[in-house]
């Protein structure tokens, strides 16, 4: 059984690192891997479960204990996700980003490489480093007439969106991830992480900026290219859902250290004042159509729901390895061989490179239960450097992160290209903030408290 598990996950795992080459979208691959893996499970639950005695029971176990769990769990983040998706659908719709791109008015190229990495790391933070990307992206387009030069100031802008969606709790998938099952705490996370992060993006944008010379040449931004999508919408109004959106999400590690409830209950409920906001603005607007209106039914439809479906799919995968046994066997083997844990972390984040970063962090969230004290204890140090590892180590690849695939996709920046120009200093960035982390962590810290 455990052979066969591994080869179809190698497989499907394989088809959702080609879904370019082969034509099939990750989430659909990503599916069919959970479906195969809790059948193949099931049908030799017998062989693990030895602990029942009949197979009637194995079978109860399996359906109304193991599934029902794991589904639980992979719930809570899929929610939380959904939810923060939806409110920065919110925002962008109704112009709310503008406001931001709009104030970046200078040409120098250093001073705007430089202004675009802050912006963006501290915007992923906040929000997600896809949604900043893509924000980016849109605003390049109307500084940067030159295709290939507009190609470095988005990939930095790749570098940065993965720096910043690090050290947060709902910057990026993976660090949500840890954060909704348990394994690390906004208090620890974002103390023991925003240093090595910044290093991260600091490191490449310094050394790409000495490269970087002159001014960019006129180019008077389109406002209606950043919001074409609220044309009854004032500029207080978009004020209002930018404020209230961003809070909503700031105040979700807030809402769960008061309540203890998961994060999810805290962005569904502001989702649902922001919701009620546009509502009742729309409500006052009696002279407008209701076609111009943008209802909740229109931001959901923008909701990249292939990508939920993805994580269903491959986090229930990786789970039915976990109940297999599988994920605690290889765990075992990584520590008899490699045992260190910062040696482990970097090989995750390298790997995170050139597979999805998302499965990785879920195998080894499998491999290794949190123990009450230790390096795998909640805020442990394999948590926090896996955190740190699988969000940089995207970077080295444009095709290791969702930033990076959205950058390849909306510039057509080829992977040969950034390989040849980026990806060293990703790489550098990556090194550069990992050896901090463990010089934070085996000198500042015992020094501190000695």
């Amino acid at each position: 059984m455990e052979g066969l598990m591994i080869i179809l996950f190698l497989i499907g795992y394989a088809c959702i690192a080609m879904e370019h080459s082969i034509k099939v979208n990750k989430a659909a691959s990503a599916l069919m891997l959970c479906a195969l893996l809790w059948t193949v499970y099931i049908t030799h639950a017998d062989s693990v479960l030895t602990q029942f005695s009949t197979h009637e029971e194995v079978i109860a176990h399996v359906t109304g204990t193991q599934i029902i769990e794991h589904l639980g769990d992979v719930a809570s983040t899929l929610f939380f996700l959904m939810g923060a998706m939806t409110i920065v659908e919110l925002i962008d719709v109704h112009g709310g980003f503008s406001i931001i791109t709009r104030k970046i008015t200078t040409k120098d190229k250093r001073k705007l490489l430089w202004l675009l990495s802050f912006i963006t790391f501290i915007m992923s933070a906040i929000l997600d480093n896809l949604t900043t990307t893509i924000v980016m992206v849109m605003l390049l387009r109307k500084l940067i007439t030159d295709s290939k030069e507009r190609w470095i100031f988005a990939c930095l802008v790749v570098i940065a969106a993965n720096s910043g969606g690090a050290f947060s709790p709902i910057g990026d998938v993976t660090t949500i991830m840890l954060w909704v099952r348990g394994n690390v705490t906004t208090a620890g996370l974002i103390p023991n992480l925003i240093l090595p992060s910044l290093i991260s993006m600091i490191v490449p944008v310094f050394v790409a900026s000495r490269c970087l010379k002159g001014e960019l040449p006129e180019a008077k931004p389109d406002e209606n290219a950043l919001n074409h999508y609220t044309p009854v919408i004032t500029p207080k109004e978009q004020r209002n859902i930018l404020v209230m959106g961003v809070g909503a999400l700031v105040f979700v590690p807030i809402f769960k250290s008061l309540t203890h409830l998961p994060p999810f209950i805290g962005v569904l409920l502001g989702l649902s004042v922001l919701w009620i906001y546009t509502e009742l603005m729309y409500h006052q607007k009696k002279h407008i159509a209701e076609s111009a209106k943008i209802s909740i039914g229109k931001v959901l439809a923008r909701v990249d729901f292939t990508t939920i479906l993805f994580f269903l799919g491959i986090l229930m995968a990786v789970a039915a390895l976990q109940c297999a046994g599988i994920l605690g066997d290889l765990a075992l083997r990584l520590d008899e061989t490699i045992g260190n844990v910062y040696v482990i972390d970097i090989i995750i984040g390298a790997l995170s490179s050139i597979v999805d970063n998302v499965p990785l962090v879920a195998g080894s969230m499998g491999m290794y239960p949190v123990d009450a004290v230790g390096p795998y204890a909640t805020d442990g140090v394999f948590w926090m450097f896996l955190a740190y590892c699988a969000g940089v180590g995207g970077s080295m690849l444009i095709i290791g992160s969702a930033a990076g695939v959205v950058v390849m996709g909306l510039e057509k920046v080829p992977f040969g290209w950034y390989l040849k120009h980026i990806s060293l200093l990703a790489l550098i960035g990556y090194l550069a903030g990992a050896l901090f982390f463990i010089f934070q962590e085996e000198v500042i810290r015992p020094w501190l408290s000695i």
